[in-house]
């Protein structure tokens, strides 16, 4: 009855109040997530009040060859002190998968205090699900202007922050993507800078339709090989190396590599036990489509068959047909089509990213 007398007071409808106070725990649970940010950045400096010489007196590791100047960006993980950033891989900002922020300097500013903020930030590796990165536009004298990481020594124009849209664990959720921009929004008000951000709404809803195609094109083939009569382990271990399989570190899985990427992998074996059946599986988005690698997968798994007398099947254990090879074909140059219709052709390190 209270309420009613509310709504009656305002003037609202039953859909207007129900939109309000929707409206009002989201503004909440910003305040909420905004009170935790400045914490956690109070906290970051008060455990950062040593001196700038001993700060940077090393330099900080953003992963493999990031001391290079042609090893290509890497994604900075901001988890540690600025001493300890790393990265175990390589990525670039990739505004088809990502929320991209823009922060623009009217002067240029140094990577240390760019990093130094970003510190504050230590809360957020362990809380997002999804991965996030920043990189700076050089801005340094006789160095040709381009994006990286960020390093303590070089100063940079324009610093850009990005959040990945969407996974195998599926769309960015609403209240960790407007934590990331509540972030970059205090950023660019600590540093002074211009802010260009995209609207929350239409980040999700891009989040929400490149998860509907990942989901559509994450598919997976498999080659079934079955043994007339079971192979013991070692004459298998030794056909699969003659084929140019090599054993995984688990020591319980093949994998078939072409120039150091794996095209396709086995299931899981007993080194113990006899062998009865192969599975031969591949990730289609990620292995580049002139890489051939369902003929190729294919192509071994007859081999494998004739070698070690068996005959391949389906899932089901009937023999696989030629007609199930020609629609898997044709399903395949569907797939690719689509893949390279979205921007993200399978193999690209964009599907990596996407796809993992």
């Amino acid at each position: 009855m209270y309420v009613e007398q509310i709504m009656t007071m305002l003037g609202l409808s039953d859909l207007q109040f129900a939109l309000a106070i929707i409206g009002l725990l989201i503004l909440i649970a910003v305040a909420v997530l905004n009170i935790k940010y400045a914490r956690a950045r109070r906290k970051a400096k008060e455990l950062s009040e040593y001196s700038l010489d001993d700060r940077f007196g090393k330099e900080p590791s953003f992963g493999q060859g990031f001391a290079d100047g042609d090893a290509g960006r890497t994604e900075p993980s901001f988890g540690e002190a600025l001493t300890t950033i790393s990265a175990p891989e390589k990525f670039a900002i990739d505004p088809r998968i990502d929320c991209v922020i823009t922060l623009r300097f009217d002067e240029a500013i140094s990577g240390s205090e760019i990093l130094e903020e970003i510190n504050a930030w230590t809360d957020l590796e362990a809380q997002s699900t999804a991965r996030w990165m920043c990189e700076g536009l050089n801005a340094n004298l006789y160095v040709a202007e381009d994006w990286e990481v960020l390093h303590p020594d070089s100063t940079y124009s324009d610093l850009q922050l990005a959040i990945q849209l969407a996974s195998r664990k599926g769309a960015i959720g609403v209240l960790e993507l407007s934590d990331f921009c509540s972030r970059a929004q205090a950023l660019a008000e600590t540093l002074g800078s211009q802010i260009d951000m995209p609207s929350v709404s239409t980040m999700l809803e891009s989040a929400n339709e490149l998860d509907v195609m990942a989901a559509e094109s994450d598919i997976q083939l498999s080659i079934n090989v079955l043994f007339d009569e079971p192979c013991p382990w070692g004459n298998f271990d030794a056909l699969m190396r003659q084929r140019g399989f090599k054993l995984s570190r688990n020591g319980r899985q093949y994998e078939y590599l072409s120039k150091g990427v794996v095209l396709f992998s086995s299931t899981d074996f007993d080194p113990n036990k006899s062998v009865t059946q192969v599975t031969l599986l591949l990730e289609v988005p990620l292995v580049p489509q002139e890489e051939r690698a369902f003929e190729r997968m294919l192509s071994e798994g007859v081999e494998i068959a004739q070698a070690a007398h068996g005959r391949l099947v389906d899932d089901n254990g009937i023999n696989l047909s030629e007609a199930a090879v020609i629609s898997i074909r044709q399903h395949l140059d569907v797939l690719y089509a689509n893949l390279e219709k979205s921007g993200v052709p399978a193999g690209s390190s964009t599907a990596s990213r996407l796809f993992s």
